[in-house]
């Protein structure tokens, strides 16, 4: 099927090129030899000029016709080249670009920096987590999940939320993959901590649409997490101790050809701030709660030959909340954890054709164990993936390809119930599990169709299959349009055709992690969505840069649970209590950014719109979505006063998000009763936050750093709710009621102080 494919767009494109023609390809890295994402490329040739941009791994490919060629590479903070040749055939150029260095005064004052944030085509964004260090977060370290959200067309989840919501789909629909492998919890208790050790990650790449048919099972957005890659080339140590939280990185050589990465992260709440709590509170719900999390990473690297280099990506986290009211006779506890590990082989054959293979195994799972009186109750659930995945990268007529093959065997308890009277033997439990099979092979394609207009085609074919009965077999297209007008201009447009198979099926309105993973199985349908954006980018000059863009998505066989943490009952089933229906989302995304100087950032703005329709919900009638937020800005600031202080400064609006609030009550033998007028027929206040951060630097060089972080979380201490709760009061002939809404604030203003260090 895969040859199959490769030929159907070799003959779709073959005529497009000229056999007269030669092609360039190239890659652009910098002197430590890192690629360098979205580089300039202007390219002149025969009185005509070309633009691209490198992509994620620091290559671009042009067919021109023979002549002289005049190549001009741009990066920011690095020196520009230029390079001339006379094109007869067929070019492989390697390029290095020197970092931008000025000499004053016998002190050397070297410009390392480069941009936080990159723009790719088709509005894909890649992030340089290192030089958004000044971003403000609670830790003083950076949060990759809170930098995503102030990105266009990425809605704010607010406070006590880790998720992501991406241009109007749910928390589900996105895929966040480490080292390729998928990770199902996504964050820490209520989205407080950041979830991922920064310092081991090299890159971030962010696509929206998840565009590449390389990557599929999600309907909205892909986020690749990209680990060290890079052999140390010797024994470092970093980290970052914070009041709350404290985080350790060793990069160790082993060998010239072999090295390897640990971090490791631990809270310490228990330990310190627990005490001083309890010491100064008489509130026992405060006294008898606890939490802590720890975390770790790992990667090898060996290039254990020429031309074969091999790693292991492996991480793990475990989160514990435990709950104890002595006046309610209650003991809770909540644990969740994660698990990946994968080891992968990339083989270089030659310029042109390299392949990586791997394997992989993911796990995630939560337990929740309530004590009552007399009564436990227990459940929990777990996804567990064992996939491989194949891609080759090669070129047909000098058009680069990329083909491959995954299988995955998906293995899910959505939940088990367990319920246990103490004192007498009236017990009672429910287990589902479920297996799937998936099976895909996609296949990938870069033409150039004429000077100025670049493709990106794709192709994902998946087989799933789910018991005896559960199978389906989909075609999932990619299309991709560029055109570049000039140096200064581009715009482009795409389609993508999204299933997915594996759905979070959320119980909690805050970020409490008893959600659980549902796969297509006794009935229940794949997702699927539809998606058209366009867009356009600009570079205004050398250090500001702007976007603009739209998108329309539309959205089948959604699934909705309206229960809380479970509905326990021995004969339903979770096919009979899920709901499905259907969805839109539509809107528009704006930014503005400067990547060069003393002063750096953005602002975001996203204008959108998304809304669901279930025939059981609204009497069949459409609804708001619940993160339907009209409004989202960001503005991120990051200014370097001189070579000891820098600043941070973010600030976030967005419009509240919607909940389902009584309009009318009355009497029924004189009790009240709530009417509703519409499912989600309210909204929260306007979400307002403003963060600050400061960071010293005792010491700062290439290879040491010591330095002291201060941040402000919602500086100005504004009330932003949770959610609300309705205090209702009966008057004493039970002919009247009063009820107040009640705005609940998990926190305000948190302030933070960390020491960051490296040497």
């Amino acid at each position: 099927m895969s040859k199959i494919i490769i030929l159907f767009f070799s003959l779709s494109f073959f005529n497009v090129f000229a056999q007269s023609k030669a092609t360039i390809q190239g890659e652009i890295k910098s002197s430590e030899k890192e690629n360098l994402v979205g580089s300039g490329i202007l390219i002149q040739s025969n009185n005509q000029s070309f633009y691209s941009l490198s992509d994620s791994l620091g290559s671009f490919s042009s067919k021109l016709e023979p002549g002289i060629i005049h190549l001009q590479v741009n990066a920011l903070g690095y020196l520009e080249k230029k390079i001339s040749f006379e094109l007869k055939k067929d070019t492989l150029l390697s390029i290095i670009l020197e970092k931008d260095t000025s000499i004053l005064n016998e002190v050397v004052v070297a410009n390392t920096k480069k941009s936080g944030i990159t723009t790719l085509s088709g509005g894909k964004l890649s992030f340089n987590l290192k030089e958004l260090s000044s971003v403000p977060t609670v830790l003083g370290t950076t949060d990759i999940i809170k930098l995503l959200q102030l990105t266009p067309g990425v809605q704010n989840s607010g406070d006590a939320n880790g998720y992501l919501y991406v241009r109007g789909g749910d928390p589900g629909h996105n895929a966040i993959l480490y080292s390729g492998t998928p990770v199902y919890g996504m964050s820490h208790l209520l989205g407080i901590f950041p979830f991922y050790n920064t310092d081991h990650i090299q890159q971030v790449e962010f696509d929206k649409s998840s565009s590449n048919a390389k990557y599929g099972g999600r309907l909205s957005s892909t986020t690749l997490l990209i680990p060290n890659k890079k052999l140390p080339s010797e024994f470092a140590i970093q980290g970052n101790v914070g009041i709350l939280a404290s985080q350790l990185n060793f990069a160790i050589p082993v060998t010239e050809k072999t090295g390897i990465y640990i971090s490791g992260r631990k809270t310490y709440i228990d330990e310190i701030v627990a005490p001083i709590l309890k010491s100064g509170s008489k509130n026992n719900d405060v006294q008898d709660m606890k939490y802590g999390f720890s975390d770790g990473n790992f990667t090898l690297i060996s290039q254990i030959s020429k031309k074969n280099l091999f790693s292991v990506d492996a991480f793990v986290s475990g989160d514990e909340l435990k709950i104890r009211d002595n006046n309610l006779a209650l003991k809770t506890g909540l644990k969740w954890s994660n698990f990946t590990i994968s080891p992968t082989l990339v083989t270089t054959f030659s310029p042109k054709v390299s392949m990586s293979n791997s394997v992989y195994f993911s796990q995630y799972s939560n337990d929740l164990n309530m004590e009552q009186a007399t009564i436990q109750f227990e459940v929990s659930s777990y996804v567990k993936d064992f996939g491989f995945t194949n891609a080759v990268q090669y070129s047909i007529k000098n058009i680069p390809f990329e083909s491959g093959f995954q299988y995955v065997y998906h293995d899910l308890q959505p939940q088990k119930v367990n319920v246990e009277n103490l004192t007498t033997t009236n017990n009672a439990s429910q287990n589902s599990l479920i297996n799937a099979n998936e099976a895909s092979i996609f296949t990938s394609v870069k033409p150039k169709l004429s000077n100025n207009i670049t493709a990106e085609l794709g192709l994902r074919i998946n087989y799933y299959t789910s018991g005896s009965q559960d199978s389906y077999l989909h075609f999932q297209p990619r299309v991709l349009l560029n055109y570049f007008a000039n140096e200064k201009y581009s715009f482009y447009g795409s389609y993508n055709k999204q299933y997915q198979y594996l759905s979070l099926i959320t119980t909690s309105s805050v970020g409490i992690p008893t959600d659980f993973w549902i796969a297509s199985s006794d009935g229940i349908k794949p997702q699927s969505s539809d998606e058209f954006s366009i867009g356009s980018n600009q570079n205004i000059s050398r250090n500001w840069t702007s976007s603009i863009g739209g998108f329309y998505r539309s959205m089948k066989d959604l699934l909705e649970y309206p229960y809380g943490v479970t509905q326990f009952n021995e004969t339903t089933t979770l096919k009979n209590d899920l709901l499905v229906g259907k969805g839109q989302a539509y809107g528009i995304e704006m930014m503005l950014r400067k990547s060069n100087g003393r002063f750096t950032g953005w602002l975001s703005y996203t204008l959108s719109w998304s809304d669901r329709n279930f025939d059981e919900l609204n009497n069949g009638n459409t609804y708001f979505a619940k993160y339907d937020r009209r409004h989202n800005l960001s503005v991120v600031g990051m200014y370097d006063l001189n070579s000891k202080w820098n600043f941070g400064i973010t600030q976030i609006f967005s419009s509240g998000n919607r909940f389902t609030m009584p309009t009318s009550w009355y009497f029924i033998n004189n009790n009240p009763v709530k009417e509703y007028s519409g499912y989600n027929n309210a909204q929260m206040p306007n979400y307002i936050r403003t963060d600050i951060s400061v960071n010293y630097f005792f010491l700062k060089t290439n290879k040491k750093e010591s330095a002291l972080n201060f941040s402000i979380y919602n500086t100005f201490n504004i009330a932003n709710p949770i959610y609300v709760v309705l205090n209702v009061q009966v008057n004493e002939n039970k002919d009247s009621v009063i009820v107040k809404q009640e705005e609940k604030v998990l926190y305000r203003i948190l302030p933070s102080i960390s020491w960051r260090f490296k040497f």
